[in-house]
């Protein structure tokens, strides 16, 4: 799963907890939060880490970035975004931009379009300009705090990894230590993450978990290389849909190694795109 996917998913499974951080004030107290669908109207466009979120009386708009570049540029995305979303709701409209990593670009500090009489703003956040206070506070917000603002960053992995260790609701932690893992590999190395967390693995989510334990039956009943299979091609439809059939004749073809390989991979894939590129490679080794 791509880094700004996992803060969509962060998003809109803890929206209220999103509008509170960014919004404050701005958020009525009884204030009810709906996530609205990422396509829009005209030539539908649909963006993988946009968020939109429904107040009563005001929309906002959340955009996740690991590098400012795009195409279209990223201001013009956002005002493009914003006239789409005032079409369709005429209420006031919050736009973020979250930048996730330190990127020495002055694209990141650009915070508005501009274009003859036409000026259009919008907030940035940089993640790594934040303070993690806040973000430590709330259960939902620790994957994004492991990227705050610090001078030692390894104690703020700790402090973390603490946190998560308290969550009470064991789906949740589970939850939240895997999109934290996720998160922290922008900023630490995958051997001191997995020491943090005491080797907790990303797979420990609820729904891997689940399909995990189901093909570790089929792997009693069938083999282990046939379980592997079907773990992973249970995985890939969850995530994707129907698996086509010379994709899945490709999976079977593999060998037990390269299925725990791709066990491992299929956690940054994107589209069934990435699969296809990833089972490619390995016709190379």
């Amino acid at each position: 799963m791509p880094f700004d996917n996992v803060c969509k998913t962060l998003a809109e499974q803890y929206p209220v907890n999103f509008v509170r951080w960014l919004l404050g004030a701005e958020a009525g107290i009884s204030d009810t939060v709906q996530v609205l669908k990422t396509e829009l109207s005209l030539e539908p466009i649909r963006a993988d880490a946009v968020t939109f979120l429904r107040l009563s009386s005001r929309i906002l708009h959340l955009e996740f970035q690991t590098t400012p570049e795009s195409e279209p540029p990223l201001p013009f995305r956002m005002l493009d975004y914003w006239v789409r979303l005032y079409r369709q709701h005429r209420c006031a409209i919050t736009q973020i931009v979250l930048f996730l990593k330190p990127i020495e670009s002055e694209a990141v500090q650009v915070e508005q379009f501009e274009a003859e009489n036409t000026l259009h703003r919008y907030r940035v956040i940089r993640l790594w300009e934040q303070d993690p206070t806040p973000l430590l506070a709330d259960p939902a917000l620790l994957p994004l705090a492991v990227l705050a603002r610090t001078d030692s960053p390894q104690t703020l992995l700790e402090q973390v990894a603490n946190q998560v260790n308290q969550i009470e609701e064991t789906g949740q932690q589970r939850n939240v230590s895997a999109y934290t893992q996720l998160l922290a590999g922008l900023r630490f190395e995958k051997d001191l993450i997995r020491q943090v967390f005491r080797g907790t693995l990303m797979r420990e989510s609820v729904i891997y978990q689940e399909i995990y334990q189901e093909g570790r039956q089929e792997g009693r009943q069938e083999g282990r290389q046939q379980g592997e299979q079907s773990l992973i091609l249970r995985l890939l439809a969850r995530r994707f849909g129907p698996v086509p059939p010379e994709l899945q004749a490709q999976i079977q073809a593999l060998s037990l190694s390269q299925l725990e390989a791709l066990g491992e991979a299929l956690l940054d894939f994107a589209t069934l795109a990435d699969l296809t590129n990833w089972l490619q490679t390995q016709q190379t080794v």
